[in-house]
């Protein structure tokens, strides 16, 4: 292959929920492209992060927690993130190396063998493991399914990460960079945006707040200096949520809202104008629209 030549692919990341998957994407993609939370499936969709390795393009799918869905919600997730494996160039399988072959990780090994993309097995979490414990672990997965590497990691300290980011890019295949040079993903700002103050709101919320809440950017506006303004609405399900995001005296909503300002602006590389509005939307969770805001199908079942 000539040295000018291109290469550009899909890398799905798959994994139960709570994995690392959201941080590992970040890390590859040195920016933050999707949410982290410490609570399980906040990942709803398939967010692409983008980065550029050598003449290499790798275009990352983070796909939500694998788990055994109850709700119409769930069930829309779990079937994205089986999609996202299956259309990938690879797809990479990460395994809490505490957690190790829990059920969860079981129940994925056992629909792994159905995709036919060539698969890798990436052990996350190492620095918090003895060694010995890793390579059972190792040894253990790769009897189960055919993995063509091993990589362990720690996507929190970013070790091993680079090792992992060039194997990837020298497995991609040939052909055009579908996006430019310094794009780090597909999701528009708006977007995004919607996703960082939902994990503001996870983050502070997240023993009060259950998984039905989302929310949507109403306004992206230009202003004239160049800064931006943003309106967004937090919906939930009863106005008892409502007062929970409200907080006393508008306290909460206005921690969360700086908070999530502050990395809007990151993302934007502008001063923005951030405003919240909490709205009550019952039973938003079997809204078709909803669904598609998100990128994801709705279950008819």
């Amino acid at each position: 292959m000539p040295e000018t030549a291109t290469c550009c692919g899909f890398v799905a990341l798959i994994g139960a929920p709570n994995a690392g998957k959201s941080t590992l994407l970040n890390a590859l993609v040195g920016a933050k492209v999707t949410i982290v939370s410490r609570k399980a499936q906040t990942t709803r969709a398939l967010i692409r992060g983008i980065t550029v390795e050598g003449n290499s393009q790798i275009v990352f799918v983070d796909t939500p927690g694998i788990f055994a869905p109850r709700r119409r919600l769930d069930r829309a997730m779990v079937t994205s993130a089986w999609s996202g494996a299956h259309d990938a160039d690879i797809a990479g399988m990460l395994i809490d190396a505490k957690k190790g072959l829990d059920d969860d990780a079981e129940a994925i090994f056992a629909k792994l063998a159905e995709v036919k993309s060539p698969k890798l097995l990436i052990i996350n979490k190492v620095d918090i493991v003895a060694k010995p414990s890793l390579l059972a672990l190792a040894n253990a997965a790769n009897d189960k399914v055919k993995f063509e590497a091993t990589f362990m990691i720690s996507a929190l300290t970013g070790d091993g990460v680079a090792d992992l980011k060039t194997w990837l890019a020298g497995r991609m295949p040939e052909g055009p960079w579908l996006y430019p040079a310094d794009q780090m993903s597909d999701a528009p700002l708006r977007q995004l945006a919607a996703e960082i103050t939902r994990e503001k709101l996870f983050e502070r919320l997240h023993q009060e707040l259950p998984y039905h809440s989302t929310v949507e950017t109403d306004v992206w506006k230009e202003l004239r200096k160049g800064d931006v303004r943003v309106e967004q609405t937090i919906y939930v399900e009863r106005e008892s949520q409502r007062k929970i995001v409200l907080g006393k005296g508008g306290q909460t909503i206005k921690a969360i809202g700086e908070a999530a300002r502050k990395d809007i602006e990151k993302i934007a590389e502008t001063k923005v104008h951030l405003f919240l509005f909490v709205k009550v939307r019952e039973d938003w969770g079997d809204d078709p629209e909803r669904y598609r805001a998100m990128g994801l199908e709705f279950p008819t079942e």
